[in-house]
């Protein structure tokens, strides 16, 4: 067995792999087997040569509820076999959190291998049902619970330190941003690897957006003057984007 981490698979043999896996969850799940679907690199056609492989398994819905996942290494390749009852795929499907531009992608466009009764066409409906409130509170949540705690821990670590952990805070300023500008624009990214350069081509981002991405995208984090006032302008450009789109940041009232 390779014990050396992934190793190269073409395309072909990746698709080879998922039909072998397909199999094995027909057998162990029988006639409980609604549909079987790949998503990621691989139903995209993207998949590089170390691509791992992710894959839906969904159940007919009964008395008993199932959410599992399997995730395993069989030494060359590696895959995450998601195990799920259909009303539970629906409703995740249906639901905008703040990670919903990286998150959703799975949910619109699955590569079929199993689905009789068109289940993934029910998912992708399930998927356009949002509705623009839907995503307004999904902003206003990254706003308060992650934006203006980072800045307070920004500030707090350019009084106190460690300055060693600003390259970190400057990467989750980076990151949540471009949800901030996904969910906005209600817009899916592609890949973790390519959710700052297109953030950085959708519009109405933030101003301060783009430097901060610059900086996590360039690795240039080791003058944490530079990090600190780069946050900082992001910061005050977020407030301007949220009173110019009427987001909520500060509430005059405790919310109970």
């Amino acid at each position: 067995m390779n014990m050396n981490g992934p190793a190269s698979m073409s395309q072909k043999e990746r698709l080879q792999t998922c039909q072998e896996i397909a199999k094995r969850l027909h057998e162990v799940y029988g006639n409980d087997v609604l549909a079987i679907g790949v998503y990621g690199s691989v139903s995209r056609g993207t998949d590089g040569p170390f691509s791992d492989i992710e894959m839906f398994c969904v159940l007919r819905d009964s008395a008993e509820t199932v959410d599992k996942s399997y995730e395993w290494s069989a030494g060359p390749w590696k895959a995450e076999v998601n195990v799920c009852s259909a009303s539970i795929l629906l409703k995740d499907a249906a639901t905008v959190e703040d990670r919903w531009p990286l998150t959703h992608g799975p949910y619109f466009s699955p590569l079929r291998l199993y689905d009789p009764e068109g289940f993934f066409q029910r998912l992708r409906l399930a998927a356009e049902s949002p509705t623009k409130e839907d995503f307004r509170q999904a902003i206003h949540e990254i706003l308060v619970a992650e934006m203006y705690e980072y800045v307070g821990k920004l500030r707090n670590v350019n009084r106190n330190g460690p300055s060693t952990y600003l390259p970190s805070l400057a990467l989750r300023f980076a990151h949540y941003g471009a949800m901030l500008i996904g969910l906005h624009n209600q817009t899916l990214f592609s890949t973790g690897a390519m959710v700052l350069p297109e953030a950085l081509k959708l519009p109405h981002r933030p101003k301060g957006f783009d430097h901060v991405a610059e900086l996590a995208m360039s690795g240039d984090l080791a003058q944490p003057a530079k990090i600190v006032s780069a946050c900082e302008d992001f910061w005050k450009g977020l407030v301007a984007w949220a009173a110019e789109h009427d987001y909520v940041i500060h509430s005059k009232r405790i919310p109970f």
